[in-house]
């Protein structure tokens, strides 16, 4: 075959080939692109200390900048705010290519507060780099952010249900933390603030929902004795960010660690509500592992299991200082204490335990002469 012939077949099998090589290399372009985005959003993601990185972002979406110019925006900008004069581009700058890339690094420029056109630009944005930063707005050292407030525990004082403020993530409102506290009487009451990772509503006495703008002025509107914080991850950190919104009160505490221990820790938050003209004692409990189950006193009462009862189910016994059960105890209202009790679930050992404790701490003797207890105070439900 003559050269002419082969060469003019060579050249046709290259413009045959161009569009399918253009598309190639357009989607292998495209690729890199995503990756580097990626890249960039996993750093945002994980607090990076670089400011350019925040500004590649910035340039594709403010922008619509592809990979290379967003970079050059971000250093334009960079080179803005640090104080720096704006760098040309040189003989890059006669491409089509190196014009865009000068007009991205330009338009960072001046975004960053850059003003080509001032005689004293450089000198202003030089003096403002040096200052000292303004330090971002942190909670005093006498209130601790919402991740490091403490597990719940049974030492708190009881307080009224209208007087509490439960904060639930998604995952919690899932796993049934919001049925269980619809379930307990009297929580009708209570302030329920519920998170989706992104927004905050909250729920009050009348059902109504209030956006996070609104969430201080809405919490201002009540008053707090007891907060709880039930959740994790994403929810957590946007209750961190609305965390000066949030009341101080005498107890603010929240869930913690496994998926168990925060039923454990929820479960003993929701013994401490207190309903209308309800009385309960407040107090340490002592807990102790007897040889036949376990014991718990407050003041001058123990409560210990006291094994299966029959036919079926479990028997829980409050006794006085001399080992007699607690006969001849009674409520405030004439209620007679029975210092026996039998439980079907042996899980819920723990949280019976709490309330008949506290009941009869609370108790009045018979007579209605109130004896005066070691370590014991009483809350009464109505009372503020």
């Amino acid at each position: 075959m003559p050269a002419d012939t082969r060469m003019a077949q060579v050249r046709a099998r290259v413009a045959a080939m161009r569009p399918f090589m253009d598309r190639l290399s357009e989607e292998t372009r495209r690729a890199r692109e995503i990756t580097n985005f990626t890249f960039v959003e996993n750093a945002l993601a994980r607090g990076t200390n670089d400011p350019r990185q925040a500004g590649i972002i910035e340039g594709r979406d403010r922008h619509g900048f592809s990979w290379d110019e967003a970079v050059q925006y971000a250093e334009g900008r960079h080179a803005a705010s640090a104080g720096w004069e704006s760098r040309f581009m040189g003989e890059a700058a006669e491409s089509a290519c190196g014009q865009r890339l000068a007009a991205a690094y330009d338009l960072g420029f001046r975004d960053g507060g850059g003003r080509p056109d001032d005689l004293f630009d450089t000198a202003r944005r030089a003096y403002l780099a040096d200052r000292p930063a303004e330090m971002p707005p942190q909670l005093s050292a006498s209130r601790l952010p919402p991740s490091q407030w403490p597990a719940p525990t049974d030492r708190p004082r009881p307080a009224r249900w209208d007087r509490r403020l439960l904060l639930l993530g998604r995952d919690e409102v899932e796993a049934g933390f919001l049925a269980a506290v619809q379930a307990e009487p009297d929580s009708d009451q209570l302030t329920i603030l519920t998170f989706d990772g992104r927004t905050a509503h909250i729920r009050d006495n009348d059902g109504c929902l209030v956006a996070t703008s609104r969430l201080a002025a809405a919490l201002q509107a009540h008053d707090f004795d007891d907060i709880l914080i039930a959740a994790q991850g994403e929810d957590l950190a946007l209750i961190e960010a609305h965390a000066t919104s949030l009341p101080l009160c005498r107890t603010m505490e929240r869930t913690r660690n496994t998926h168990l221990q925060q039923w454990r820790h929820f479960r003993v938050w929701l013994a401490r509500g207190l309903g209308p003209g309800e009385i309960m004692a407040s107090g340490h409990i002592r807990w102790g592992k007897a040889a036949k189950g376990l014991t718990g006193k407050l003041g001058e009462f123990t409560t210990r299991y006291a094994g299966p009862a029959q036919p079926r189910g479990h028997r829980i016994i409050v006794e006085l200082p001399s080992g007699a059960p607690a006969h001849g105890f009674r409520t405030v209202h004439g209620v007679s204490l029975d210092p026996q009790r039998i439980i079907s679930n042996r899980a819920k050992l723990r949280e019976t335990m709490t309330v008949m404790l506290r009941e009869f701490a609370a108790a009045l003797p018979q007579p209605a002469v109130l004896s005066n207890r070691t370590g014991v105070s009483l809350i009464r439900g109505g009372d503020r």
